[in-house]
């Protein structure tokens, strides 16, 4: 297995694998493409033969530069139970660019154990908190059907600064 920054031609594929894989959100096919574009240093994809496998999105928001939010997770399903979501989440923490971060955001369905476990053994093997609370509710996306988002907290991530020099 292959894993590497995103680049902007990944857009299509990573769209495709996002459809591949309920009950995650399915966003338009330019929403990938401007994360493959905006958000490729903090993001990833798994390649198997050449073939993508899955993918994780993150970014670090403007407002709190010390977190990296895990905005999705997607593996096909006959690799899922392999350890690839949390080898992706693991080469993107690993990376300079995600240097000085404190702790990883990520909201979960309450139905969404697969997505939750993947999470847990991420801290689990790291030995790190990670803390529950609510995020949105069913309400909040109005007439759209969808459940409650559950903000999950990891930390704190022992992630060094990047050097300076002097």
């Amino acid at each position: 297995m292959n894993i590497r920054k995103l680049k902007i031609s990944d857009g299509r594929n990573i769209y495709k694998l996002a459809e591949s894989c309920p009950p995650l959100d399915v966003n338009s096919i330019y929403c990938y493409y401007l994360v493959s574009a905006h958000f490729a240093d903090t993001s990833a994809i798994a390649e198997e033969g050449g073939d993508p496998i899955g993918f994780v999105s993150a970014y670090r928001p403007p407002a709190t530069p010390e977190a990296l939010f895990v905005w999705q997770v997607a593996v096909l399903p006959d690799h899922r139970g392999k350890g690839v979501a949390g080898r992706l989440l693991e080469h993107i923490v690993a990376r300079p660019d995600c240097a000085g971060i404190e702790r990883l955001d990520v909201t979960v369905g309450p139905s969404n154990a697969a997505s939750e476990a993947v999470f847990k053994a991420f801290a689990h093997r790291r030995g790190l908190a990670l803390r529950k609370r609510p995020f949105l509710t069913a309400a909040d996306f109005g007439d759209i059907s969808h459940e409650d988002e559950v903000l999950l907290t990891i930390g704190p991530l022992d992630i060094p600064p990047e050097s300076t020099s002097t």
